[in-house]
């Protein structure tokens, strides 16, 4: 694989949809006030003594050569899983937020093939909450008011696992595909893959973020795991990504027949709120 950084943002935006979106449920349904996927030991490829451990790192990542795979992701705001398709430019992307304190919990899907997009969105915990049908709801662009409001296909690396590493001060192996250092993520790249305003907050503690990494034996990047330490009011949380079956996962592809229907004007009103 040739050496990837990629760009950071698919990843925080869907967060960011699903926040807003739990926002404005709050007020369409008359609601009152407002296992971390770990590095799997294993025989990984070893790297030649001559590597430099951060090259191979990213070398590893993903970039847009290779098949369809799937992936996890965890940050302070919650979590994700989908599936990637470079070839298509496609991914599909699942979420599901825990209860919330008005004891709404929600599950939000997005699926992103070039520039087309549905949804899916399921919201219970609460008598009045908004219901849509159980498929995939094609998304009109010109219809929605925020042109971030919803995921794009931006290459690959969605768990922006390149432009962190690409940050690493220091990075030494461990043993066959297994990689430990420090990355500093208080400016550049490194920094959008954070909340906004985190990596200000983090001060001198976000310069020396640790991490580890866990590259396959078919040299894919399997796993990434930052300690971030708390910040501010943030607690200390595990930054974790996740890529796994390269060339094993189902191809994407649009929905078709009964599988798929327009989106309702309530779809709308949730993520221009």
């Amino acid at each position: 694989m040739t050496q990837a950084t990629g760009s950071t943002g698919t990843v925080r935006r869907t967060m960011g949809t699903v926040a807003a979106v739990l926002a404005a449920t709050a007020l369409l349904g008359g609601c009152g006030p407002k296992t971390d996927p770990a590095a799997a030991p294993g025989s990984g490829p070893a790297a030649s003594p001559s590597t430099d451990p951060k090259q191979a790192l990213l070398a590893a990542v993903p970039d847009e050569s290779v098949g369809a795979f799937r992936f996890s992701g965890k940050d302070s705001s919650g979590d994700l899983s989908g599936r990637i398709d470079p070839a298509a430019k496609a991914m599909e992307m699942n979420m599901a937020a825990p209860p919330d304190k008005d004891g709404i919990t929600t599950k939000m899907s997005f699926l992103i093939i070039e520039d087309k997009v549905w949804m899916k969105a399921k919201f219970s915990g609460h008598p009045g909450l908004p219901k849509f049908p159980d498929k995939w709801m094609a998304l009109d662009k010109a219809k929605l008011t925020d042109g971030d409001g919803v995921p794009t296909y931006d290459g690959a690396d969605q768990g922006n696992a390149g432009p962190l590493l690409d940050a690493a001060t220091s990075v030494e192996q461990q043993g066959p595909g297994k990689y430990a250092g420090f990355i500093d993520v208080t400016g550049g790249e490194a920094a959008k893959a954070l909340d906004d305003g985190e990596a200000a907050a983090l001060g001198e503690a976000g310069k020396h973020v640790p991490f580890t990494a866990q590259v396959g034996p078919d040299g894919h990047l399997t796993s990434l795991v930052l300690s971030m330490p708390a910040a501010g009011k943030q607690k200390a949380y595990r930054y974790v990504v996740t890529y796994a079956d390269f060339g094993g996962t189902p191809k994407i592809t649009e929905p078709t027949g009964s599988a798929v229907t327009k989106a309702p004007a309530l779809a709308y009103e949730l993520l221009n709120n």
